[in-house]
């Protein structure tokens, strides 16, 4: 490896195209064709993305694309410095940004991604700009510790991060520090004004707008906004976990929540009572977002969740969804009936409004009419007769069935059966004619049957109706960029026992673990895929069914009869590398909880 340069410079395109021809990554020819053509048409762009744009495969491991973080990775290990990807969410931009200026941090190329006590952690794409460097430890009397970043992300952050900061703290400036007026504990600081900020104020626009596009690219599903004693905290859950992103000043956080609430439509001075709401975004590459909002008064102040829905997920196919072919088969043949009962359980966020909509989506053909009754409508569809629930005016679940029993349905989706009269709605509608889709919380298939008993229901009126139940459960999949095959270890064997007993299934030589890439956020973990228990009603279950039902016996039938238990359905999963042993047993209810 050839010295490298002690003097004060910027990288360029040269000398970084002459330390990959020396390490054997790129071929001369291809080196000097691109120094011949950035000549000709100069710029001041960062060698490496340049390099990156040519999409050249190193010739000193065949196949690997020379990207921007691969190119990145070799410079810091050339130059001698760590290596360091800038992860948005887990910085906290209002700390960094009080370190320099963002017209020092421009001019140096350098971005502060870390502060503690004793040191600060610099991010930089110039590795031979040095001279910020004392100048800063002697002004912030702590060690600077340089890292090397990708130029991009070096640049990209510089403006957001800066911005951001510049606008939470002229946004609490304007404010002030107290909490919000419904706080359960009003702090009173004398000699202090307590301006509220105006929800349409540039800077407030600006973090609303920000945090969203964040939570966009981030993959997140829902925003969570919590008001604290001192501090707004703002959360958001990616592939079914919650990860901390920011704290924000409590005077900010409200004004963000107020500028929510006015663009979802809601009541901004009513902060005693929840509310709902919904907006309709656009993202830069144009594709329409839903976000459905929900407050809640605490003893802090009003806790506003958004919850974000890709529309998407109305086009997926059940592949995509997580089906197998059987699941498919045994699916297809419940909805092809033309009357009677389907219901989908599983808790909150299990992916039961996905199946629905994935469902009625294929049903809604121009010869069918499909009428829904939902508590908030999920997802605006075109091909569907969607009704809200109206509380305010006494229009309830049971109320929009009967109501929609007379708008000559043939499809009738009720968002969820949560008492005896809407149980009976559907039961009636189903007895009628109509094809009834609905949701249940319960923990597995045959769960449901007893649960529709405890509601009133009598065995009759089920045996009648009910076509099938179908339990589902959201496990989070492998990387594919990461994953990695490893021998199943003795620990490893007793789980798969126990997640499989005592249905039998094939024990598999090794399985997948999860590892953390940048692909994935160092998670090891991307995307969720749906693990599946279809309950089909057979002239056998309906002998089961009586007063006093034996869920135990209900489940053993439907075994018998095919229904292959959650655990067994993500064990499946496991053997195919889809997901990983704990995922299943963190997910999938135990036997002794109404599942397998």
């Amino acid at each position: 490896m050839n010295s490298l340069p002690t003097h004060e410079h910027r990288l360029n395109l040269p000398e970084v195209l002459e330390w990959l021809v020396a390490d054997g990554m790129v071929a001369r020819s291809d080196a000097d064709a691109l120094k011949v053509e950035r000549q000709l048409k100069g710029g001041n762009t960062h060698p490496l993305i340049l390099i990156a744009e040519q999409k050249w495969r190193s010739l000193a491991s065949p196949g690997k694309l020379l990207n921007l973080e691969s190119l990145t990775e070799w410079l810091a290990a050339r130059v001698g410095l760590p290596y360091q990807h800038i992860d948005p969410l887990k910085i906290d931009f209002t700390g960094v940004a009080d370190v320099v200026s963002s017209a020092y941090a421009s001019r140096f190329s350098i971005l502060p991604i870390g502060i503690d006590l004793r040191e600060v952690v610099i991010a930089t794409s110039e590795p031979f700009l040095r001279e910020w460097e004392k100048e800063l430890e002697q002004i912030l009397k702590k060690k600077i510790r340089r890292v090397l970043a990708n130029p991009a992300d070096v640049s990209r952050y510089l403006v957001e991060f800066f911005n951001l900061a510049k606008s939470v703290k002229k946004a609490a400036q304007a404010g002030g520090q107290g909490g919000s007026l419904s706080s359960f504990e009003q702090l009173v600081e004398l000699g202090r004004t307590n301006r509220q900020l105006d929800a349409n104020d540039q800077h407030i626009v600006h973090i609303v707008d920000w945090l969203w596009q964040y939570a966009f690219d981030q993959r997140a599903s829902d925003i969570h906004i919590e008001p604290r004693r001192d501090m707004g905290i703002v959360r958001f859950r990616i592939d079914g976990v919650l990860h901390q992103v920011y704290q924000i000043p409590m005077a900010v956080m409200t004004a963000m929540t107020s500028r929510i609430k006015l663009l979802g439509r809601m009541d901004v001075i009513e902060k005693r009572r929840p509310q709902d709401g919904r907006i309709k975004t656009r993202m830069p590459d144009g594709d329409e977002v839903e976000l459905r909002l929900s407050t809640l008064p605490t003893a802090f102040g009003e806790k506003l969740v958004m919850r974000i829905f890709d529309p998407e997920v109305l086009v997926r196919d059940f592949k995509e969804l997580g089906f197998s072919e059987e699941d498919l088969s045994r699916w297809q043949e419940m909805t092809a009936r033309p009357n009677g009962i389907i219901l989908v359980t599983g808790p909150t966020g299990s992916g039961k409004t996905t199946t629905l909509y994935s469902t009625l989506k294929q049903l809604a053909t121009p010869e069918v009419n499909v009428c829904t009754i939902e508590d908030p409508i999920e997802m605006v569809e075109p091909a569907f007769n969607q009704v809200q629930v109206q509380h305010a005016v006494e229009m309830g679940f049971a109320e929009g069935v009967r109501a929609l029993m007379r708008q000559d349905p043939d499809i009738i989706m009720i968002g969820e059966i949560r008492d005896l009269q809407t149980a009976e709605m559907a039961i009636q509608a189903a007895l009628t004619g109509h094809l009834v889709l609905s949701t249940l919380h319960t923990n597995d298939a045959p769960s449901a049957i007893t649960r529709l008993q405890d509601l009133g229901m009598p065995a009759y009126l089920i045996n009648a109706t009910l076509l099938g139940v179908m339990a589902q459960r959201l496990v989070r999949t492998l990387c594919p960029h990461c994953k990695k095959a490893t021998p199943m270890t003795e620990t490893d064997r007793q789980v798969w026992r126990n997640l499989v007993l005592p249905w039998k299934a094939n024990e598999p030589q090794q399985i997948y673990r999860p590892v953390g890439c940048l692909e994935c956020r160092m998670t090891g973990f991307s995307g969720r895929v749906g693990v599946y228990e279809l309950l089909l009603m057979s002239p056998e279950l309906r002998k089961l069914l009586g007063k006093e039902t034996d869920v135990a016996r209900v489940r053993e039938q439907a075994c018998r009869e095919g229904m292959r238990p959650l655990r067994i359905s993500g064990a499946l999963k496991v053997a195919a590398g889809l997901t990983s042993l704990e995922e299943v047993v963190r997910v999938a209810p135990p036997a002794d909880e109404g599942s397998a």
